[in-house]
């Protein structure tokens, strides 16, 4: 499934997968589940999808037409309620990227090629803001400063508890002076003490590499801890993100990542790279 700009969060994910699983179980369409209660069969695969919010009521009803346990019943509604909790970063729901936070808070690892950006986790403020104004030129000053300042909380809530992340860059993205040279020799000196955290390997992919798997654009690939929620693929475009969830669709950029980290240099050369790189900025 290729769903543009909303991506259902991990919680409703899990939750929905749960869901219909039971219902398989029960050995009953959603066609049928729907018409029990008196809803449309679309809304009862949005909820097994987690594309929708399910509320105690629908879940309620669901398990009892399903027959589960009373212990069922108990910690699939607490899962329903969980699903409702708003986090941080809907607080920030006017910047449409709240989706790809939710990801990135439940992500166990992230393996990202960028060929035009410094990873949105690894900018500093002042590169992230040249950024934002010259993709978002219709914004205000005000919202501008929103983006920003969302792009740096979404740095401070990841080194709380960070998952794996795996990222190759383009030489191009270190090359381009975004903000000036002033910001970009600060930006190569914050990606040199990001090379430096147990929980992040990043690559640099030369000029020298020539063609390689990665030459339609950049994406993000996350993945969870529970086997059950499925891997996805972020793809950043300018009107309308897409988030990648189905097997048939992710396998192909994992097996792109796995080719672009074998043409990039060595983390340690990539470190190399990184210092020379300021020294010259």
């Amino acid at each position: 499934m290729t769903t543009a700009r909303r991506s259902p969060t991990v919680r409703r994910r899990r939750l929905g997968r749960e869901l219909r699983e039971l219902r398989e179980a029960a050995e009953l369409t959603i066609e049928q589940v729907g018409e029990a209660l008196g809803c449309s069969d679309s809304k009862i695969s949005r909820i097994e999808t987690g594309q929708v919010s399910a509320t105690p009521r629908d879940v309620g009803r669901m398990l009892e037409l399903y027959g589960v346990s009373d212990e069922q019943r108990r910690r699939l509604l607490e899962k329903t309620l969980e699903a409702q909790q708003k986090d941080w970063w809907q607080a920030y729901s006017d910047t449409l990227v709240v989706p790809l936070v939710g990801l990135e808070a439940e992500a166990a690892s992230i393996r990202t090629y960028e060929p035009l950006l410094v990873p949105g986790l690894f900018q500093i403020e002042d590169y992230a803001r040249a950024v934002i104004r010259a993709l978002r030129p219709d914004l205000d000053p005000d919202r501008m400063e929103r983006w920003v300042e969302l792009r740096m909380a979404r740095q401070t809530h990841f080194k709380k508890d960070p998952p794996q992340v795996n990222a190759v860059v383009d030489e191009a993205v270190l090359r381009r002076p975004v903000g000036g040279r002033n910001a970009m020799g600060q930006q190569l000196h914050h990606l040199l003490d990001v090379c430096a955290l147990p929980t992040v390997r990043l690559q640099v992919l030369p000029y020298e590499a020539g063609e390689h798997a990665g030459m339609t654009g950049g994406f993000t690939i996350f993945s969870f801890h529970e086997s059950v929620i499925p891997d996805t693929v972020y793809l950043e475009r300018t009107k309308d993100d897409l988030y990648v969830e189905s097997l048939q669709e992710v396998q192909p950029y994992s097996q792109a990542f796995d080719s672009l980290r074998a043409a990039a240099l060595s983390t340690d050369a990539s470190i190399e790279f990184l210092a020379l790189l300021a020294k010259e900025v």
